[in-house]
C-alpha cells in the first residue's frame, strides 16, 4: 500500500502532491470558502471544506450544534479587559486567555531555590505541559490511552501517528519563571542544577515517547524570536543541544523521527537542530527555508508562507509567494505548504482562497 503524501513529506520522500500543514484558526474564511455559515452549522461547513480542500486535513465537529459568534473584532472593539486588567483579543471562535508565566516567582532567589524534581506534579502550574511527572509508568499510561489498543507498541508502517511536546527543553525555564526572571538567572551558576532537574523530568517524557505506537514526535521549543536567537550559541550548547541529542537519540533507537517546531527565525540554529537528530524544522516565514533545503538533503521543512501576504490580498504577490514556496519544494523532498505565522481570524478570506487555489494548481512535483 503506497504511503500518503504527508508521511512521504515527513520522511523527505518527495510526494508528487505537496501536502499542507496549516495553523488554522479562521472560521470566517470557512464560511466564505464553503458558502455555509460556520457558526450556524459547523459540521456541515467543515465537511464541505474537506471536500473542497482535503489537503488541509482539518477535523470535523461531531454535530451541527451552533457555535456562539464572538463579539471581539465584530462589534467595533478589537480587545477587552478582564477583572485583573489584562487585555484579551479575538482568537478563532473565541478570545485569548493568559499564560501566567512565572507568577509564583518574584525574585532571583525564588528561582535559584526552586527544585523541579521536588515539584513534579505540575497539573496546577502554567507550563503548558500540565502533567504529573512523578510516576513514569502512569505518565506512559496517560499517553498510551490516546492510541488504538490493537496497535500494541508499534504504529502501522507509513502512519503519521505522532505525539507532540511543547517543553522540549528551552520552554521549561521560560514558562516556569517567566521571561524576566529567566533572563536574569540563566547565566548564574545556580541555574545549571535547575536545568539538570528539568532534563531529568524530560528523560521520563522521552522514554515514554519511545514506547508509544507512533512514528513521529513533534518537539516544540521557541529557541528564537523573529530577530533570531534568545541565548548565545555557547549557552545553547551547554544547556539545550546536548539534551536534544540525548532525548532524540532515545527516539531514533526506538524507530521514531523528530520534527522540530519553533517560532521565529531559526537560521542560526538549524544546523544544530539537524545535527541533534531532527528530520527538519517547522517555523515561521522569517526563516530562510531555501538555505535550509540547500544544506540538508531532503529535510522536512514547513512554514515559509506568510499571512501578511494573504491579508494584503494582492493576487500577484500571493502568486509570487506560492511560486517561491513551490521552488523551495523542488529543493527538498520534505517540503510542506504552510503559512508559518498562522492563519488567524483576521486574515482576509479572499487571500486565503487565492493561496489554497494556487497551491492546488501549482504545488506538485
Amino acid at each position: 500500500m503506497p504511503y500518503d503524501d504527508r508521511y512521504m513529506a515527513y520522511m523527505g520522500l518527495a510526494p508528487k502532491k505537496i501536502p499542507h500543514w496549516e495553523h488554522w484558526s479562521c472560521p470566517d474564511a470557512e464560511t466564505y470558502l464553503t458558502g455555509i455559515d460556520y457558526y450556524e452549522s459547523p459540521r456541515s461547513c467543515r465537511l464541505r471544506l474537506r471536500e473542497l480542500y482535503p489537503e488541509l486535513g482539518l477535523g470535523v465537529p461531531a454535530d451541527d450544534t451552533p457555535v456562539p459568534k464572538p463579539t471581539l473584532g465584530t462589534d467595533g472593539h478589537s480587545s477587552s479587559t478582564d477583572a485583573q486588567g489584562r487585555r484579551r483579543v479575538r482568537w478563532g471562535t473565541g478570545e485569548t486567555s493568559h499564560w501566567d508565566w512565572g507568577t509564583n516567582f518574584r525574585t532571583v532567589d525564588d528561582v535559584l531555590s526552586y527544585s523541579p524534581l521536588e515539584h513534579q506534579d505540575m497539573r496546577e502550574m502554567e507550563v503548558v505541559e500540565k502533567r504529573d511527572y512523578t510516576d513514569e509508568e502512569k505518565l506512559y499510561e496517560s499517553y498510551r490511552r490516546g492510541y488504538p489498543k490493537e496497535w500494541g507498541d508499534k504504529a502501522p508502517e507509513g502512519s503519521t501517528a505522532s505525539v507532540g511536546f511543547y517543553n522540549t527543553m528551552f520552554m521549561w525555564p521560560l514558562l516556569t519563571f517567566g521571561w524576566d526572571l529567566f533572563l536574569q538567572t540563566c547565566l548564574l551558576p545556580g541555574f545549571e542544577r535547575i536545568m539538570d532537574e528539568f532534563a531529568e523530568i524530560n528523560r521520563k517524557v522521552f522514554r515514554t515517547f519511545a514506547r508509544l505506537p507512533i512514528n513521529f514526535v513533534v518537539c516544540h521549543d521557541d529557541i528564537v524570536t523573529a530577530r533570531g536567537p534568545v541565548c548565545s550559541p555557547a549557552w545553547m550548547c551547554k544547556y539545550i543541544f546536548p539534551r536534544y541529542e540525548e532525548f532524540w537519540g532515545m527516539l531514533r533507537d526506538a524507530g521514531k523521527h523528530v520534527l522540530f517546531m519553533s517560532d521565529g527565525c531559526v537560521d542560526a540554529y538549524v544546523d544544530d537542530v539537524m545535527a541533534c537528530g531532527a528530520r527538519g524544522v517547522i517555523s515561521e516565514p522569517f526563516t530562510d527555508y531555501k538555505a535550509m533545503a540547500r544544506k540538508h538533503e531532503n529535510c522536512f521543512a514547513a512554514g515559509e508562507g506568510d499571512n501578511r501576504v494573504l491579508t494584503r490580498n494582492d493576487p500577484d504577490e500571493i502568486r509570487a509567494m506560492v511560486e517561491s514556496m513551490v521552488e523551495t519544494s523542488r529543493m527538498t523532498g520534505g517540503y510542506i505548504m504552510c503559512v508559518g505565522n498562522h492563519i488567524p481570524w483576521n486574515v482576509t478570506p479572499e487571500g486565503i482562497k487565492r493561496y489554497l487555489d494556487l497551491s492546488q494548481e501549482l504545488a506538485h512535483r
